[in-house]
Order: structure tokens, then sequence, then C-alpha cells
């Protein structure tokens, strides 16, 4: 006769595993959860904290847009010697206000229509010297459509030096003499502003209302043109 207690024994002896094992007691879940809770949290960077009165101006940059992050004005403050170089730089404004370049040109050229050719070689002359002398001639700058009489005002007023191309012709043309007394009018105190350039006269036919100023003998070297250069050169040198 077979006996089953010892099977029977042996099954109720061994406890079952597999379900104490699969679960985790409650007083463990609660100490894991009492862990979590107390544990202190992690420190956030500073470039995210919330800014103090100090830096409130570099969080208002924090959050501007991208292209106006990668500005100069607002990643690096400007150094003292770019603001120095900004402020005490001159402009061409500044320079253009005084000196030479406070007028259009440094000689405006009064001749008569019938010297033109002459006038014309003058002006080359003067353009085409080291100095690089600024003319006005007449007939080559004047503005088309312009009355006359303002476009000679205008010409006289906006030239450093005037020459008074004297010949036969000048003292026959209205025009120049009504040019040479303007010349005299817009500035009769300033010594060498005025340069006669007598050509093809003798001195009795000077004219009297220049009497008390020299003039360039036409003559000279280069037909006077070298000596009124250089009476040009030594007027505008007086202005810087």
């Amino acid at each position: 006769m077979v006996s089953l207690e010892p099977s029977t024994m042996a099954s109720s002896s061994s406890p079952p595993a597999a379900p104490t094992q699969a679960k985790k007691p409650q007083s463990k879940i609660a100490d894991w959860f009492r862990q979590a809770l107390l544990k202190k949290p992690k420190k956030t960077p500073a470039f995210w904290e919330s800014p103090s009165n100090d830096g409130s101006q570099m969080a208002s940059q924090d959050v501007l847009p991208p292209s106006q992050l990668s500005s100069p004005s607002l990643s690096s403050p400007p150094s003292l010697s770019s603001v120095m170089s900004c402020t005490s730089s001159p402009t061409h404004a500044d320079t253009s206000s005084s000196g030479r370049w406070s007028k259009d040109y440094d000689v405006c050229v009064c001749h008569s229509e019938e010297d033109l050719a002459a006038a014309q070689e003058l002006v080359s002359y003067l353009e085409g010297s080291t100095a690089r002398l600024r003319c006005f001639l007449q007939l080559r700058d004047a503005t088309p459509g312009g009355a006359i009489v303002s476009e000679l005002c205008q010409a006289l007023s906006s030239s450093h030096c005037r020459v008074l191309f004297i010949t036969p012709g000048f003292l026959q043309d209205p025009w120049c003499k009504y040019q040479m007394l303007q010349a005299l009018t817009e500035a009769p105190g300033a010594e060498g502003c005025t340069i006669p350039l007598l050509s093809g006269l003798t001195r009795a036919a000077y004219p009297p209302e220049l009497r008390f100023m020299y003039y360039v003998d036409g003559r000279g070297r280069d037909g006077g043109f070298y000596q009124v250069k250089e009476a040009v050169i030594r007027y505008l040198e007086t202005l810087s």
C-alpha cells in the first residue's frame, strides 16, 4: 500500500516564495516617499535664477531676440578708446566749414568773351598745378538758364580769390566792369584776394578803380600765370 504522507508533508512545509517576493512591504514604500520629500532639491544655475536689483539690466538682455543679442552695443559696452574716437575725430562737415574748403572755388577768373581762349589756358595752368586749384570759368561752370547777374555774383561770393584778366576786350565789356566793381565790393579790405592780370595793355590803360593795388604783368613768366598761381596759394595759406 502506497503512502502519500511524505509528499503531502513536503508540499505543506515549503512556503510559497513568489507571491511574497513580488510585492514590497508598505513600510519600505512609505520610507522611500519620505526620503524623496525630505531630500534637498538641486540648486538651479545662476543664469536662470530670478534677477536681483543689480542684475536687472542683464536679465532684460537675456530675453531679447538673438538678432539683438549679437549687436556689439548689447553684447559688450563700448571701450573708452572707441568713444573718444567717435567724439574727437572731425567729420567732413566740420572740416568743410572753415579754411579753404569753406567755399566751392579757390579762384574765379573774370574775363571778356573774346579772351575765352586765354582764360581757358590760365584755368588749365592753375588746375594742373600741384596745388590743384579749383577754378570757376563762367562759360564752363555757370548754371544753364541762370540769370547772368546772379551767376556772376554767386561765382564771386563762392570763390576765395578773383583774377581780373584785364585786356582791351575786358575794358570794353560792361559785364567785365560789373564783375570788377562787384569783386571790390565783396571784399574791399581783403588784401591779395583780388588779383589783376594785365595783358596787352600799357600801365596808362590800367583801370583807375584798381590803382590802389599791384597787378601782375602778363609779360612775365608763363604769361604771368605763375605769379597768379603763387598769389592765390599765398592767400589760401592765410585761411588755414
